[in-house]
Parts: C-alpha cells; sequence; structure tokens
C-alpha cells in the first residue's frame, strides 16, 4: 500500500506537467550508435504479449481491456481492466522460454487503475567447462522482472502512466539487481478514433552489477506512436516510432560490400547516402494492423512488420520473412485465447501464447 500511494501521488504530479516529463527524460540520457551489446537486461524489449508479437513488438497506442499492455505502457491503464488477469508465454529459438503474468484492479476512490506484472525469461542448462573445454557439471541462467504501475485519466482526452520495476539477474555466478521506470502519456481523440501515445521506456539503473565497479547500461527507450481506427472499415493499423533519443541505427555490415573476384566484376558499390538515410529512418518504424472482426470484436486478425529486425537478422544471400509477424485472437466464453508468430531469421522466430480472463466474467454467470 505504501508503493501504490507513492505511485499515484506521482501520477498527479506527472499529470500536471502533462507529457514533457517524457521529454526531458530522453534529453538526459546519453546519446549512442548502434544497439546491439550497449545495455544489460536485453530481455526486457521483449514483446510480452501474444497480441504484441502480432503486431511488430509494439503496441503503445491502444486502449482497450488488455492489461497486458501497461507493460509497454502504463498510460494505457484504465477501469476496463479491473480483475483482467493474463497468462503469457514465448517459444523461443533453442529452447528458450520467455513469459509474463499480469493482473489490473481499478481503485474507484484515486480514480486509478493499478496492475502488477511478473516477466521472466529461462535461458535453459549450460554446460560448465574450463579453459580447456573440459566439462565440470553444468548451470542456469534466467531473469525476473517485477512490475508494479499506476495510470489515470487526468481529463476528457489525457491520461498518464507510471511503472516501476524490479529486476533480477542470475548468469551461473553473476548476479544483478537493476531497478527501472517507465513514464507515459496517452491522448485519445475518441470522435476520430486516433491516439497518440508517449512513452521513456527503462529510465534507471544497476543498483548491482555482475561485476564490482563494472555497471552496465540499462535498454532506455523513448517512443512515440499513433493509432487510427477506420471509420467504415474494421480496422486499426499502429506506428511506433522508437528511439526518439537516438538516430543512428546502422551498423558497419561487412556484409554489405561484398568482392565477387569469380566473375570479375569488382567490389560491389556501397549504398549511397541516401539509401541509407531512408534505411536509418525505418530502422526506428513499426507497422502493426488488426482486423476487428464481429460487434464485440470477439475475433481478430494481425499483421507487423518491424524494419530493424529485419535488417539485423536478415541474410544478403537468401530472401526471409524477417522481421514480419502475424497472429490471431478469438474470445470463447469467459477467455480470451491469442497466438503470435514473429520470425526472426531462417533460423527460426518466436511462438507465442496467450490467455486472458476476468474474475468478473465468472460471478456473472
Amino acid at each position: 500500500m505504501y508503493i501504490c500511494v507513492h505511485l499515484q501521488m506521482m501520477l498527479m504530479a506527472i499529470g500536471k506537467s502533462t507529457l514533457l516529463v517524457p521529454l526531458l527524460v530522453a534529453l538526459l540520457q546519453p546519446l549512442a550508435a548502434q544497439l546491439g551489446g550497449l545495455s544489460t537486461y536485453g530481455f526486457l524489449k521483449l514483446p510480452v504479449s501474444a497480441r504484441i508479437t502480432g503486431l511488430g513488438g509494439n503496441l503503445i497506442t491502444v486502449v482497450d481491456d488488455d492489461v497486458n499492455l501497461a507493460a509497454q505502457n502504463p498510460a494505457l491503464l484504465n477501469p476496463t481492466m479491473h480483475q483482467q488477469l493474463g497468462f503469457n508465454h514465448g517459444f523461443l529459438i533453442d529452447g528458450i522460454q520467455h513469459g509474463y503474468v499480469a493482473y489490473g484492479h481499478h481503485i474507484t476512490g484515486w480514480e486509478t487503475t493499478l496492475h502488477g506484472s511478473l516477466q521472466y525469461v529461462q535461458y535453459g542448462i549450460f554446460d560448465y567447462t574450463d579453459e580447456l573445454g573440459n566439462e565440470n557439471g553444468s548451470f542456469k541462467a534466467a531473469e525476473y522482472a517485477f512490475t508494479l504501475g499506476a495510470g489515470r485519466q487526468v481529463n476528457e482526452r489525457l491520461s498518464v502512466g507510471l511503472n516501476a520495476r524490479l529486476i533480477t539477474s542470475q548468469l551461473e555466478s553473476y548476479r544483478s539487481l537493476g531497478l527501472t521506470a517507465d513514464l507515459a502519456g496517452v491522448y485519445r481523440d475518441t470522435s476520430s478514433r486516433f491516439t497518440i501515445a508517449v512513452v521513456a521506456r527503462n529510465v534507471g539503473a544497476q543498483l548491482r552489477a555482475y561485476r564490482p565497479g563494472n555497471p552496465e547500461a540499462i535498454p532506455y527507450d523513448f517512443q512515440v506512436g499513433i493509432s487510427k481506427r477506420l471509420r467504415y472499415t474494421p480496422f486499426r493499423f499502429s506506428v511506433a516510432y522508437h528511439h526518439l533519443h537516438q538516430w543512428n541505427l546502422l551498423y558497419d555490415n561487412p556484409n554489405a560490400v561484398q568482392d565477387t573476384p569469380l566473375f570479375n566484376d569488382g567490389p560491389s558499390k556501397p549504398p549511397s547516402k541516401a539509401s541509407e538515410l531512408l534505411d536509418n529512418f525505418f530502422r526506428h518504424i513499426i507497422v502493426g494492423g488488426e482486423l476487428l472482426i464481429g460487434q464485440q470484436e470477439n475475433l481478430r486478425i494481425r499483421l507487423g512488420y518491424n524494419h530493424l529486425l529485419r535488417q539485423d537478422m536478415s541474410l544478403v544471400s537468401y530472401r526471409s520473412l524477417s522481421g514480419f509477424s502475424l497472429g490471431a485472437g478469438i474470445k470463447i466464453s469467459r477467455f480470451r485465447l491469442d497466438y503470435g508468430r514473429s520470425q526472426y531469421h531462417l533460423a527460426g522466430g518466436i511462438n507465442h501464447l496467450s490467455v486472458s480472463t476476468n474474475f468478473k466474467e465468472f460471478r456473472r454467470r
């Protein structure tokens, strides 16, 4: 209760400053080029539900009863999530398991909706070997994130939210502890069915590094997103721009320029400045579309595209569906079942399953 009260007080302060807080936080973050290997706790960037996976890995602009969405944007918390419970499990490459459990609760007196969640990733069992390759047993590796968040409506169109997250990581004998927060705001125009969101994710630091005196960065991300529900079509599209605080997401790819001595063609030409500029811009973009079928939207079909994922994980010599994702969801009786598939590489991708329900559904029967 002590933490909940402080979350609500901070939300009231955020509401008074509208959407300026995430922007100020973004300006205080260090800038750097590229993404890989720059931070720890990489599992925090994984999509937590099958719905998010099917829409490209990002969904920060949709306000409905899906409590799982609060993991990416706590400002989406609203009274329709009251007593909503979600179970999610992702099957990653090589047997890595990723899961997320969330529960939402609305407090009428505070006019605030809370949520609590647990996110985890289990990397499996590894052989413990010495420098000569001799096996000396085995070890496990796993990471966990415990989140408590709150969201409230400031006025008819604006809502704000805050997540506080405690992270624990154990990789063999190395242990780490971290603390992060998400600050978010959502502006929604119901008449035009348009929503815009601003989120500063994973603002924080390690409390305990894996090695004393060697702290590592947190995967901070400043995002802006929009979504639009078409007036005469049961379709909603979403567009997110991530890493707003960091322009250059390119990296030096040794395969981008290839020698072809077999045919005496000489080296292929490097990409032009214009194509690099365009490529870098679209690396920030994630696009998703959701077809909502039925009066109660009980059947949903999803498609998504993540250009950064495609560029980072595609092979030059082979065509693939890296970066593309799809999914579907259906509500049966008291339960909503969702499936999402994201193709990471020719070697495989993520299969995601989600089951959600609401305790109120059982009392009605």
